[in-house]
C-alpha cells in the first residue's frame, strides 16, 4: 500500500464512522506514527509505506473510531504556542483556556517578580505557559491526581521552565497547609461539570478523567473551595474558567474578596472566565 492510499484509507474509514474533522485527524495520526511533517505525504504519496507503521496507523485509526481522543493517540496538543503531551488521566487542553493566560500576562505585565498559583493544573498548559512567556514570574502548579501529575511534570521537563514548581497536592486542603508564598494572582481551570451530566457529555470527553470534569451536584464545589481557602491568601487578581451559565455565581463569590469582578467571553459568545481584581480593602 502506498503513503497516499494509507492515508485515503484513514480517512474514509473515519469518515464513515461520523467523526467530523475526519481529514485532519487522519493525517495527525498519520503525522504522529510516521514522526514526519504535512510535506512528506506531498513527497512520497506514490511509494511504499512501511508495514510496520502502516500497521500502527490502522490501529491508532480504529482506536479513533472506538472512541478514544485523537489528543491521546497523537499524545500531545498545541496550547498557546507550545506542544503539551496529553494521555489517559490527564484533560486536554482547549483553546477557551488561553483566555486565561491571556488575561494573566496582561495583568502581570508591569509586575517585577509576581507569585502566580496555577490551581489543579492537570497538564500544566495555564501555569507553564505564564511561566514561559513571563521568565520574571515564580509560578506554582498544585495536581492532586498521579497520572495528572505525571503529565505536568514531563511538560514542565520539557518546556524547561526554572521559574516554575509542581506541586502534588489537594487543593480542598487550602492554602495554610502548603509552604508557598502568598500570590499576586491565582489562576484555576477546575472541574465544572455538574455530576449528573457527566453521562451525557460526548464519547470523547467522557474519556477525559471524571475527576477534571465533576464539578460535584451544583457544578460549584471548586468554586466554592478556591473561594473559602484560597482567595484569603490572594494578594491580587484571580482567574478562573468556568461552564456556560455559572459566571453570575461565581462572579457572587469574587465579589466578597474582591472590588470589581468581570467575565471574559470566549469566541462562542460564552461567558468563559471570572476575573476578580483590586483585593476588597474592607475583607481582612
Amino acid at each position: 500500500m502506498t503513503v497516499g492510499e494509507l492515508l485515503s484509507r484513514g480517512k474514509t474509514l473515519l469518515k464513515n464512522c461520523g467523526v467530523e474533522n475526519y481529514a485532519n485527524e487522519a493525517r495527525w495520526i498519520f503525522e504522529s506514527v510516521f514522526d514526519c511533517g504535512r510535506e512528506y505525504v506531498f513527497l512520497h504519496s506514490d511509494g511504499e509505506a512501511n508495514e510496520a507503521k502502516s500497521r500502527e496507523y490502522l490501529e491508532k485509526i480504529n482506536s479513533r473510531i472506538n472512541g478514544t481522543p485523537v489528543q491521546y493517540i497523537i499524545g500531545s496538543w498545541d496550547f498557546f504556542g507550545e506542544s503539551f503531551l496529553v494521555g489517559n488521566g490527564v484533560l486536554i487542553p482547549r483553546p477557551e483556556t488561553e483566555l486565561l493566560v491571556d488575561f494573566a500576562l496582561d495583568y502581570l505585565a508591569d509586575k517585577s517578580e509576581p507569585v502566580v498559583f496555577d490551581l489543579c493544573a492537570g497538564s500544566g498548559c495555564i501555569g507553564l505557559s505564564i511561566a514561559a512567556h513571563m521568565p520574571n514570574a515564580r509560578v506554582f502548579l498544585i495536581e492532586k491526581y498521579p497520572e495528572a501529575f505525571n503529565y505536568l511534570s514531563k511538560n514542565l521537563s520539557r518546556l524547561g521552565c526554572s521559574n516554575a514548581k509542581a506541586v502534588h497536592g489537594d487543593i480542598s486542603d487550602g492554602f495554610a497547609v502548603f509552604d508557598l508564598p502568598k500570590p499576586e494572582l491565582i489562576l484555576s481551570n477546575p472541574p465544572y461539570i455538574e455530576s449528573a451530566c457527566l453521562p451525557k457529555l460526548q464519547r470523547e470527553v467522557q474519556r477525559e478523567p471524571a475527576t477534571a470534569l465533576d464539578g460535584g451536584e451544583s457544578g460549584y464545589d471548586f468554586y466554592e473551595i478556591i473561594s473559602q481557602k484560597w482567595l484569603p491568601c490572594c494578594g491580587g487578581a484571580a482567574a478562573v474558567e468556568c461552564g456556560e451559565g455559572q459566571a453570575d455565581f461565581i462572579k457572587s463569590l469574587f465579589s466578597h474578596w474582591f472590588a470589581e469582578t468581570k467575565t471574559l467571553v470566549d469566541f462562542n459568545g460564552i461567558e468563559r472566565a471570572v476575573v476578580g481584581t483590586e483585593r476588597n480593602k474592607n475583607v481582612i
